[in-house]
C-alpha cells in the first residue's frame, strides 16, 4: 500500500550514503522541526527474531498435542501465522534497505518496484490476517458461550479450516488488489473501512457476550459442571480481550500513519508524526512477541505443551 514509499527508499540510498534506518519518511524535513526517531537495525532484528521464533513454537506445540486439535487453536495459529508475517515484513524491508546501501544488490527500477509490492502485500496481509482470525476466534467463544451445549456440532475442526481457507483467500486477494490500486485514496478508504467494520463486529460480540453472559450461566447452573464450563467460556474471552487489546495497541499508530501519509502528507503536524515510524514498526513487530506469551499465560494446555518442548521426559524406569 506505499505506506513508506519502500521503491523511493531504495533509490534513495542506492544514490546517496543514508542510513538505512532513515527510511521512515518521504517528505522534506524542512517543514517540520520533528527530529525523526531513528531505531537501530539491531532492535529491529531482535524484537523480529523473537516474534517469529516465539509464534513457530506455538504452531509446533498446537501441532504436537493432540489436545489441542481444536477451532479455537485452529484460530490461534492463524494469529501466529499473520503475527509472523508482520515480524518478516519488517525484517525483509530492512534487509533490503541494507543491501541496497551496501551496494550488494543493484536497486533497478523494476527490482525496487517488484520489492515495493512485495513488502506492501505482506503487511497488508498481517493486518487483514490479524483482524479476521481475532473476529473468527471472537466468534468461536461466542458460540462456547450462547451455544454451549451445541457447541461441538456447530464448530467443528473441519468447519474451522474450512473458515480459514475462506479468511486467507479473501486476505490474500484483498492484498493483491491494494498494491495493485495502492495509489488510489478510494483503496486506502475502503481499507479503512473494512477495518472499523471488522473491529465494530467484535465489539458488537463483546457487548452481547459480557451483558448476556451472567444471566445464560444460570440457565445452565443446574449442570454439575456447568459452573466450570462457563468460568472456561468466559475465560476465553477474557483472553481474547487482551489480545484484542494488544493488537489495538500496537497497529492504530501505523495505521494512523498511513491515513496521515494519504490525506496530509504536507501538514506540519502530519509529518510531525511520521517522524515516529520506526516506533510504530518497532510495535507492529513487539505485536508478534506479546500475543505468544498471552497464550502461554492464559492457557495451561498451552504452557503444559510448552513445557514438554523444552523439558525432556524421564525415562519410565528412573
Amino acid at each position: 500500500m506505499r505506506t513508506d514509499r519502500a521503491s523511493e527508499i531504495l533509490r534513495l540510498v542506492s544514490q546517496k550514503n543514508i542510513h538505512p534506518s532513515e527510511n521512515i519518511t518521504e517528505f522534506p524535513v524542512n517543514i517540520t522541526d520533528c527530529k525523526q526517531v531513528i531505531m537501530p537495525e539491531e532492535v529491529f532484528f531482535t524484537i523480529a527474531f523473537l516474534g517469529i521464533v516465539e509464534n513457530l513454537l506455538v504452531l509446533i506445540a498446537v501441532w504436537k498435542k493432540k489436545n489441542l486439535h481444536s477451532p479455537m487453536y485452529v484460530f490461534i495459529c492463524s494469529l501466529a501465522v499473520s503475527d509472523m508475517l508482520g515480524s518478516l515484513y519488517k525484517t525483509l524491508e530492512n534487509i533490503f534497505i541494507i543491501l541496497c546501501k551496501k551496494r550488494y544488490l543493484t536497486c533497478q527500477e523494476d527490482f525496487e518496484k517488484t520489492v515495493d509490492d512485495i513488502i506492501d502485500f505482506m503487511f497488508i496481509l498481517s493486518l487483514l490476517g490479524s483482524i479476521f482470525s481475532l473476529s473468527a476466534i471472537a466468534a468461536d467463544r461466542y458460540i462456547t458461550i450462547f451455544y454451549a451445549l451445541r457447541y461441538h456440532n456447530i464448530m467443528t475442526l473441519q468447519r474451522a479450516l474450512i473458515i480459514l481457507v475462506v479468511i486467507w483467500v479473501f486476505c490474500a486477494g484483498s492484498g493483491i488488489a491494494m498494491v495493485i490500486f495502492s495509489h488510489e485514496t478510494a483503496t486506502v478508504l475502503s481499507f479503512s473501512s473494512l477495518l472499523c467494520f471488522m473491529l465494530i463486529f467484535i465489539l458488537c460480540l463483546y457487548i452481547h457476550m459480557f451483558l448476556l453472559a451472567h444471566s445464560h450461566a444460570r440457565k445452565i447452573a443446574l449442570l454439575p459442571t456447568s459452573t466450570i464450563r462457563q468460568r472456561a467460556n468466559m475465560k476465553g474471552a477474557v483472553t481474547l480481550t487482551i489480545l484484542l487489546g494488544v493488537f489495538l495497541c500496537c497497529w492504530a499508530p501505523f495505521v494512523l500513519h498511513m491515513l496521515l501519509v494519504t490525506f496530509c502528507p504536507h501538514n506540519p503536524y502530519c509529518v510531525c508524526y511520521q517522524s515516529i515510524f520506526h516506533v510504530n514498526g518497532i510495535l507492529i513487530m513487539c505485536n508478534a512477541v506479546i500475543d505468544p506469551m498471552i497464550y502461554a499465560f492464559r492457557s495451561p494446555e498451552l504452557r503444559s505443551s510448552f513445557k514438554r518442548l523444552f523439558c525432556c521426559r524421564k525415562p519410565s524406569w528412573t
